[in-house]
Order: C-alpha cells, then structure tokens, then sequence
C-alpha cells in the first residue's frame, strides 16, 4: 500500500511499500505535443566511487496498471505472481555508468521509482500482493549493508516530476533534471560542497537521540541515515520526542484559532482550528465543523499519517498537509496564519524536525523532500515540465 498522497511528487512509505501511485497532476498538452511513449533519461556518475552501479526503473505501468519493471530501452515487463514469503524478484538491474561515465536508457510512462546502488545488487522481493520495497529500518532486510538511494518519478500524457527525496532516508546522494522543449535545463537536488559529510556530521552532533538515525556497515562505511519516523518506529529516536511542541501548539489554540489557507489559488477558501481538550477542531467560514484532528504525536507528525492523516480530498487532506509541514518545521507558534512559507521562521524552535533541519541546510538551492509533505510552500527538490526532451540522474560525490 501507500503510505501518503503528494500533490506533486511521490515520497512513497518506504517499508513494505508497494510501487504503483498514478499521479493525475498537470495540464493536457495540446495536439501535436504529446508524451512521447518513452523518454531518454541521462544517467552521469559523477560519485568518485570505483565500484559498478546497478539501476532499477521499479513501477506501475499507468496504461494498464500492471506492477513491473522497465530494461534500458524502455520495454516494460510485468512482475510475475509472488509468494507468501515473498519469492525472489526478476533481475531488473541495468548496468550503470562507470564512474566520470554517463549513460542513457528510456523510461515509460510509470508511476514509480529508480533505484541505484553500489557494488552490490538489490535484494528485491515478490509477494502475492506485488513488490516489496527495500526496508532497511529492518535490521534484517536483506539490503540493509548495500549502499543505494532512488528517486521517484510519474511520466505521462501531462509531462515529467521528477524529484530527489529524503521522506524514507538520506542516503548516496544525486540530483535530478530535465530538458525542456526550448532546450534549457533545469535540475535541483545537489548538495553543496561537503554537504554530505557535512549532513552527517551536523545530525551526530545534535542532542536527543538523533544521531542514532545514521546507519553504517561493518567496515563503517555511512550508509545512511534514517528518517525521524523510522527512528521513532525502531526507537532509535524517543517516541516523545515531538511532546513538548505538540503541547505548547496545543495551549495556544485552545485561547487563540488557527487559521488554515491550504490552496494558494483559492485565497478565500479558509478554515479555523481551535483545541477543545484533545482535539483541534477545525470550521470553515459558515462556523460549520469540517474536521478534527486528535493531539499527534511524533509519529503521525514525521509521517504526516495516522492522526495526522491526510486523505486525497479537498478539506481534511489539505489541512492535514498544512499541519504537518507546521509542525516539522515548528512554524505553528510563530505564526497564526499557515501555510507559513517565509523559509526564515523554519526551523527555529528546539523542538523541530532536526532531520529535515539539517538536509535542507546541506542542499545547494535549499530544495529538498526532507519530509512527506515539504513541498508545502514549494521548498521540495522537484523538476517537471510538461513536454520534456530529457530527464537527467546524475550521482554526485560523497566526499
């Protein structure tokens, strides 16, 4: 299943997930522009490691809805019946650019993800219900020693988003591009220079638990490190490590309300929170309640799910969204009005989303999907366009 709806790109619930989200976003393109059935994506190892890269474009086709892979050329092929355990998956591997090398392979129209790894492939499983996803949370997954990071992706009929994404971990890192029809390009999710190390450093050096997300091989080789919601969920990180923030958004709207703007072409359509013991209860303009939700803790703040839920549906969804981005960005206290998107107050409560904190600070244009819904206010690391030429995967250093 998946774990969360994003408006625009797709942070997908890493453990266990399922592939296969059918975006409906963008408008159509005009006759003679259609998508064509394939497009080139340049893939440049640019990472200064020596081992070969292994590519995977894992997905649903959105044509037929069916779960399956795609090889260099772009050909589609679907998953076979899986088992109950999960049976071993098909090779999908793709042999990747050697390193300073680049490489070009097609993508179909999917809904999906492209993983890449080092010196080892993917241990990639099937069970009746489809793909399960690598879930290296799980001290016994069987990818849980192999360096590799994707990037999620949904071609069709209305064009490419393409985005870097930390929701699941922050791992080997790369950027994303694409070509438009004028031939200019556009790319985002580079980190600056140091940025990786600097990351990592940055997260063992804050107090609270939060170094205990990084994971590393036995050779202590860092190959990632988790998000807050996994580190909440393996305890890594302490299951209230969210309380004092919740509770002090809790007492200021219990005296004060919290107005919500969710849609920034909609600028009337408001709704107003205002906690009565341990709901925050929220109205529209005619006083009528339109939703509640209960006080969450930090698991539903991390993963913007479970009492933060967040339905693809016009009034508690985008509330829910709103909320969540508040919260891991500590913007609720600061500012009645929200969304806030003024970057200057993220961040800068005690109590905050260290994690998503830290990367964003790493990244070259301050773009990153640090959390499920970080595209609030625009900040998440995504290029789209609706007639692209090219799509670019580049892997940058780690060093």
């Amino acid at each position: 299943m998946l774990g969360r709806f994003l408006r625009k790109a797709l942070p997908l619930a890493g453990s266990a997930a399922l592939v296969g989200a059918v975006l409906t976003l963008g408008t159509p393109q005009p006759a003679g522009a259609a998508v064509p059935a394939t497009i080139p994506l340049k893939l440049t190892n640019n990472s200064g490691r020596g081992e070969p890269v292994y590519v995977y474009d894992l997905g649903t086709l959105l044509s037929t809805g069916q779960q399956g892979w795609a090889d260099a050329n772009g050909t589609f092929h679907p998953w076979p019946a899986g088992g109950n355990p999960p049976t071993p998956a098909p090779d999908a591997s793709i042999a990747g650019p050697a390193a300073g090398q680049s490489k070009t392979i097609r993508i179909p129209k999917f809904s999906g993800r492209i993983y890449f790894s080092y010196g080892q492939k993917l241990d990639l499983r099937l069970t009746t219900g489809g793909l399960v996803q690598p879930a290296v949370q799980n001290p016994s997954d069987p990818n849980r020693n192999i360096l590799f990071n994707w990037s999620e992706y949904t071609l069709n009929d209305s064009g490419l988003w393409l985005n870097s994404t930390q929701v699941d971990m922050f791992s080997a890192p790369y950027a994303v591009g694409v070509q438009r029809a004028d031939g200019s390009v556009t790319s985002t999710g580079h980190l600056k220079a140091g940025g990786y190390t600097g990351f990592f450093n940055a997260l063992r050096g804050q107090p609270g638990g939060w170094a205990n997300l990084i994971q590393t091989r036995s050779d202590g080789t860092v190959l990632r490190a988790l998000s807050p919601l996994y580190g909440v969920e393996t305890g890594a990180l302490p299951a209230n490590v969210m309380d004092d923030y919740v509770n002090r958004v809790w007492q200021k709207y219990t005296t004060s309300t919290l107005t919500v703007t969710p849609f920034t072409d909609q600028p009337n359509t408001k709704y107003y929170g205002r906690v009565s013991g341990n709901v925050m209860n929220f109205t529209n303009s005619s006083g009528a309640v339109v939703t509640s939700f209960q006080k969450p803790d930090a698991a539903s703040v991390f993963g913007c799910h479970k009492l933060l839920d967040a339905p693809n549906d016009t009034v508690r969804g985008p509330i829910s969204r709103t909320l969540c981005a508040g919260f891991n960005r500590s913007t609720l206290l600061v500012n009645p009005n929200q969304p806030d998107t003024s970057s200057a107050n993220f961040y800068q409560d005690t109590v905050t989303n260290h994690y998503a904190r830290k990367i964003h600070a790493q990244m070259a244009d301050g773009k990153a999907y640090a959390f499920a819904f970080d595209d609030v206010g625009n900040q998440e690391s995504l290029v789209h366009d609706g007639s692209p030429q090219q799509a670019y995967l580049t892997l940058d250093p780690m060093g």
